[in-house]
């Protein structure tokens, strides 16, 4: 039996090896957390991540040939083929600050392995990584070995939240790279023959090392560079009168163009977009091609600008103030079915609207209080840490309360922002919602998923990203 051990349980690492595991019935799958939190609630009813679908994946599963331990070293000991699934976040200080991929996670992962195995094996790159990070293992693993020969691949992931069993079970494409020799070859073939359990031949493309590294930056920088393009656009749209789903609709029928990815909203978040684009920046600027470097960091503050374009949207549409005032916000996630915060644009708004001294009243259905709290009060690198090197609790935020629905949220709210596109948000009793608001009422769509024409025969002054303006709005400046 080929034993897989993976190196990280995160939103990864853990429905990727459920999937391999319900996919391969004869191949051990075990994955390996140092915080034990996590592997207690991987082995629970209440799993750590929400992912349609993945409950019952782990149920088919586990304690037969899934397995979740923290059992680190024992695991990785065994295994023929070990994925590594840490973090890799930016860079807060030192060489490349703000920009470069921090690799402390990896490095750690990889001395590890060389530490503990007795066997060959081979070790497959699953983190987002800079191009060249193989290299770099590779040297790593090499020179602490004992006699032991590893080969290192590159299989990057291309899932997207909310989808991510779906994409496992019917991926567009699966992506190995490895070395260009005999044993290079082998060792992707090992890795070709997993997948081939359940993914046809011909979406499994097979690269050298640095293709496949650099292919997921360059898929993550591409698809921001479509959202960041269609913003850019709704702003344009506002100003003439334009539609900005008219104008996606029309250029997406474009077959060279294609209509995903073309949705207007108050911006990208996730935990890829941002973190690969300032490594892409980065590496362009370590190479020596400034130019590049300077257009897809356009992308990333096109991004911050609409986030700060939404706030200042909202402000100047209440008066030029919303100090005191309730604000609902229905939505944290940075995008429907996942409860991940990571990035998402909803922080940076809330933190805009903070500073104005609103108070917010925060709703969604899968983002726990501790979460909302800890993201608000807390600095970016501290997020980005591992969970048991966090701060134990977040800081309460006097100005802020998060509530167990929309119709809590926004009672007594002067107004309501929409910054995750959750299905149950277009259902809502809006006639209720607007006799239980201050008035005027004020609706400012992020998403640009509400029935705009009926809440303003309600009686809500609507704002939708990217759409021809009320009435109200055209006579109050775009910017407080």
């Amino acid at each position: 039996m080929v034993k897989i051990c993976c190196i990280g349980a995160g939103y990864v690492g853990g429905p990727t090896m459920a999937v391999i595991a319900l996919k391969c019935p004869k191949i051990e799958v075990v994955v390996v957390d140092i915080f034990e939190p996590r592997i207690i609630a991987w082995n629970s009813d209440q799993l750590p991540i929400y992912e349609p679908g993945l409950d019952d994946v782990v149920k088919q599963c586990r304690g037969k040939n899934l397995f979740f331990s923290k059992d680190v070293e024992k695991h990785v000991a065994e295994a023929d083929i070990v994925f590594v699934s840490v973090n890799t976040p930016t860079k807060t200080q030192g060489l490349g600050a703000g920009k470069a991929a921090d690799l402390t996670y990896w490095e750690s992962a990889a001395r590890m392995i060389a530490d503990v195995s007795k066997s060959d094996k081979i070790v497959v790159e699953k983190s987002t990584v800079p191009v060249k990070t193989a290299e770099a293992i590779e040297k790593i693993l090499t020179h602490n070995s004992k006699g032991i020969n590893f080969q290192i691949l590159s299989n990057p992931e291309f899932l997207a939240e909310g989808t991510a069993i779906q994409d496992l079970f019917k991926p567009d494409r699966v992506l190995i790279g490895g070395r260009e020799t005999p044993e290079g070859q082998k060792a992707i073939q090992a890795l070709k023959d997993v997948y081939a359990h359940w993914v046809p031949a011909e979406r499994i493309i097979c690269t050298n090392l640095w293709s496949a590294e650099l292919s997921k930056l360059a898929a993550n920088a591409f698809l921001a560079q479509r959202i960041s393009s269609v913003n850019a656009m709704s702003a344009l749209c506002e100003a003439t009168g334009a539609d900005v789903s008219q104008v996606s609709h029309a250029i997406g029928k474009d077959t060279r163009i294609g209509p995903k990815f073309l949705n207007a909203s108050v911006g990208f978040g996730g935990s890829c977009f941002q973190k690969d684009i300032l490594n892409l920046v980065y590496i362009c600027e370590c190479n020596g091609l400034a130019e590049v470097a300077n257009y897809w960091k356009q992308v990333v503050q096109v991004n911050e600008y609409q986030k700060t374009r939404f706030v200042n949207r909202v402000v100047s549409s209440m008066f030029n103030t919303v100090s005191g005032k309730k604000i609902a916000i229905l939505g944290f996630a940075f995008k429907k079915d996942t409860g991940d915060t990571r990035e998402t644009p909803a922080i940076g708004v809330c933190q805009g609207l903070l500073s104005d001294k609103a108070i917010l009243s925060i709703y969604d259905p899968q983002v726990p209080q501790e979460q909302i709290q800890r993201d608000l009060s807390m600095h970016k690198s501290e997020l980005d840490k591992p969970p048991h090197l966090r701060p134990v609790s977040p800081i309460a935020i006097e100005q802020v309360t998060c509530v167990r629905d929309a119709y809590e949220a926004t009672k007594g709210a002067h107004g309501i922002c929409v910054l995750t596109e959750w299905d149950e948000f277009k259902t809502l009793d809006y006639q209720k919602i607007y006799n239980d608001m201050q008035k005027p009422a004020f609706v400012f769509d992020g998403r640009n998923v509400m029935d705009v024409d009926k809440l303003r025969q309600i009686g809500f002054i609507v704002y939708s990203i990217g759409k021809p303006l009320d009435a109200w709005l055209k006579d109050m400046p775009a910017v407080a």
